[in-house]
Parts: C-alpha cells; structure tokens; sequence
C-alpha cells in the first residue's frame, strides 16, 4: 500500500508553492512563497521515486534521509516525517528556506534527470517543520541527565547553534557568546526576512534559551572578555565566528560618501525589520529609498542587497558583474526573483572608479569571457575603450567576505591559521592544534553555506563530547 502512494512522477506535475506577485512582495519583507496545503504537500511528495541511491540524500551535505521523509509525508504521518528530517538537520525550517536546493538535493533529484521536474523538496522540508511548529512537536530539550562539563561558543550563527543543541542533548552546559543584541548570527542579520522571517530564527534561540543554553550577548572577545577567559571558564571552546571582513576594491573614489558594504547595509535593514532605530537608516545613508542604486557582485549576497533595496523604494536597482549569467555564482532562482521585481543585471560589466565626493556615479568597464581559469571557469578580460559612467547615488558592494585575523584580535599568538586566514582545524575532528578549542563553518571554511556550518557545527559536538569523555580528561578533573 505504501509503495502505491509514491513514484507518481509520471502522474502528478512539478508543483512549487505559490508566488506572491511581484508588484505584492516588493513592498515588504515577508517571504514570497507561500505555504502547502496538506493535500499539496501529500501530493507533491508522493511525486519521489523511492531510489535505491538516492541522490538528493548523497548531495545533501548533512546527507537527509530525504526519500523517507517524502514517504511519511505522503502517507499523512507529518509528526513521523518531522521526527526524522530533525534526526539529521538541527533547523530543518530554516533550511528548507535557504538552501540551495537547485544545487544540491533537487539539484540531483534522479527523476528531474529524466525530465519529469524534481520533486520539490525544501518547500516540503519547511512545510513539515512549520506544521511541527504549529502542532507543538518542537520542545524544549531536556537531557536524560545533566552533566558537570562546560563549552564555550563564541559565535551564536547556524554552525555554533547547532553545536549548541547537540551539547546540550547530551547534558552539556553551554555558554554561547555573541557580539551581537540577538543570536542567529547571519541568519538574523544578514539574510533578509523575504527569503528567512526572522520569527523563524528567534523561536529556535527560544527553544535553545529554555533547553538551558546560556547566551551572552553584545559581547565582543578580545574586547569585553578575553579568548583566554572563556577557556579558563569551559571546558572545551567552539570557534564559530563566522566571516565579517568585507572584501574591498581599489579604484579611484572608493572611499566616497555613499559606497557602502554589503553587510552593513544588510544588517542595517534587518534591524530595522526588528522595529529598532536605527540612525544610519534614518539620515539615508543606509537607505535606498528614491536613489538610483548600483550592487557590485554576483554572489547571494548581491542578490539579498538588490531585492532589499528594491524593498526600499529605490528608484533603480542594477547589479554589476563581471561575467555572464552562465557564469555567476549566485542562485539562478533568486536572480530570477529578483528581475521579476524590477532589478536590471548589467552582465560582463566591472567598476573601474567612482565619481564625486559624494558618490554620484560608476565609472564601468565592459568586459567580454577569455580562457578559463585555474578553477575552470572563463576569465573576464577588459574590453578597452567601451568605458562608460552609470549615475548612481548608492553603491552597495557585495564582494564576499574574509576572515578576520582572530590571533591578533583575540591576543593569541598560538592559532594556528591557514594563508588564507581561516583557523586551521581538522576536517574530521575540528579540532585546532590548541587543546580543547574547536572552529567550525566558515571561518574554517571561508564563505560558504549554512548547511554547511550546520554539519560542522553537529560533528564538533561529537568531537568535544570524545574529548569530554576521554579518560585523561577525567582523571585531571
């Protein structure tokens, strides 16, 4: 009988979630999509071909029992479905939001290979994990007994958050510090609330605050506590910082009034979500509202700061990258997104300097796709003599991130980090070569996805609680 409720891709159409329209969403920040109704959610997931490799399962990095929760839904046993997809992802609900799932999951979907459209599992992922929400099935953790030791968090985003469930699943008492006035770390201020409410975020540091995890906020390390004494505090420590340095751009007028970065404009616009005042958003500095605005970059983030200002009231948003469509590494769905919205992508184009004092234009070089490079991917080369000024009267630029020099922020000469400025830890174990110190998500990985950070972040916990467990351990307490 079960077997009868799946493998209806031949029957049953791809079926997304509705889209509010365009005109509709641009004038606020909740999420575009819409929820499943029980039926379409059944339906949809019933669309899985149940395959013996399932490679949406293989190309998920926390590797999802994807086919069988598919199959619970399909079969109506919702709490089931929740249950499993939590066994293997601590934020279910956030990344069936977030992730990539063109890229990854859905992205290997063997029935989309055949031609059938690929079963649509993020939206069912979020659908399951908000009906949990909605039932009560999501609780509070309670360990079967609590244990003496304690770790150190520094970092409250998705990898030091899943840490945090982890430890203290297993009775661990855990600290997480954070520089921030709210956890979350770039799940609360750096994506904005149409592709994460922010509602979403907070009630899963909610459930992490009543399961007894402790959180110190507005607490910078090196600043208002030192490394040293959160590990004098703890028994082990988490690394889990995140990236934060902006990449820059040499060109002549960079430093102009109106040029701003990514992350500060994102952040800006997500407090002020929160209902906070914000000054840089109040004198305009920080607000595209009625301004002509330029975005450099082709990354998720350029997409996040288009669609933001675009819910700003820019006059006109366009984004600038220096290779074609093909070639950009943001989501193709968000891109398409984000032009359905009124956002015009000016391929194959590079700012070559900027213009006034207070910025007043781009300066652009067009650009045409050479060789390829080391990484396999066509070089942009300079078209010389096709320059031409784009008005403008905010830059955003979105570059991507580096991490910050945490030795010498924190005081520690011995992390060892890598040339790129990462901590160095094991892949394994994450573990760096100081005694009892971890780091996970990206500032070992560099910038990269959350469902990244959150896999490291569940793996750490493993590796701190071998360390806690460890005989030499025990014996020196």
């Amino acid at each position: 009988m079960a077997k009868q409720m799946m493998l209806k891709f031949t029957s049953v159409d791809r079926d997304m979630p509705e889209k509010r329209a365009p005109d509709l969403r641009r004038q606020d920040f909740q999420e575009i999509y819409a929820e499943y109704a029980h039926e379409k959610a059944q339906q949809q997931s019933s669309r899985c071909s149940q395959c013996g490799v399932p490679y949406c399962q293989s190309h998920c990095p926390l590797h999802n029992n994807i086919p069988d929760w598919l199959k619970l839904t399909a079969e109506g046993r919702l709490q089931e479905a929740y249950e499993v997809s939590q066994a293997t992802n601590t934020f279910p609900e956030i990344c069936g939001r977030i992730c990539p799932q063109d890229r990854l999951c859905e992205g290997n979907c063997v029935i989309e290979q055949s031609g059938h459209g690929t079963v649509t599992i993020g939206s069912i992922e979020k659908y399951i994990t908000d009906t949990a929400w909605e039932m009560g099935w999501v609780k509070p953790i309670k360990p079967a007994e609590d244990r003496p030791e304690s770790v150190g968090i520094i970092g409250a985003g998705p990898g030091g958050l899943a840490a945090a469930d982890a430890l203290r699943r297993q009775g661990v008492q855990v600290t997480v510090y954070d520089r921030y006035d709210r956890a979350g770390g770039l799940l609360t201020y750096g994506i904005p609330g149409f592709k994460l409410e922010k509602d979403v975020v907070m009630a899963r540091v909610a459930q992490l605050e009543e399961s007894g995890v402790e959180f110190v906020l507005n607490c910078d390390v090196g600043e208002d506590i030192s490394f040293e004494a959160i590990r004098g505090k703890h028994d082990a420590v988490l690394i889990a910082t995140g990236v934060y340095k902006s990449r820059g751009l040499q060109a002549p007028g960079v430093g102009a009034q109106g040029i701003v970065r990514a992350i500060d404009y994102l952040t800006c616009s997500n407090k002020v979500s929160f209902g906070d005042d914000v000054e840089e958003y109040n004198s305009g500095e920080l607000n595209a509202a009625g301004k002509r605005v330029v975005v450099v970059g082709g990354g998720d983030t350029a997409m996040d700061c288009v669609r933001t200002a675009i819910r700003q009231g820019a006059e006109s948003v366009k984004c600038l990258y220096r290779r074609d469509r093909a070639n950009m590494p943001g989501s193709q769905r968000e891109v398409a997104n984000a032009e359905e919205e009124g956002v015009e992508f000016v391929w194959l184009t590079a700012p070559k300097g900027f213009s006034g004092e207070t910025v007043e234009g781009v300066m652009i070089q067009k650009m045409r796709l050479g060789a390829p490079d080391a990484s396999g991917r066509r070089s942009p080369e300079v078209i010389e003599g096709a320059d031409y000024l784009e008005d403008a009267d905010l830059v955003v630029m979105a570059l991507g991130f580096e991490p910050e020099d945490l030795p010498k922020l924190w005081g520690v000469d011995g992390l060892e980090v890598t040339r790129w400025g990462t901590v160095k830890a094991d892949f394994r174990t994450h573990a760096t070569n100081l005694e009892g110190v971890y780091a996970v998500g990206d500032i070992v990985r560099g910038a990269s996805l959350v469902v990244w950070a959150i896999r490291d972040g569940r793996e750490a916990a493993e590796s701190i609680l071998d360390f806690l467990n460890a005989p030499a351990q025990v014996a020196a307490e």
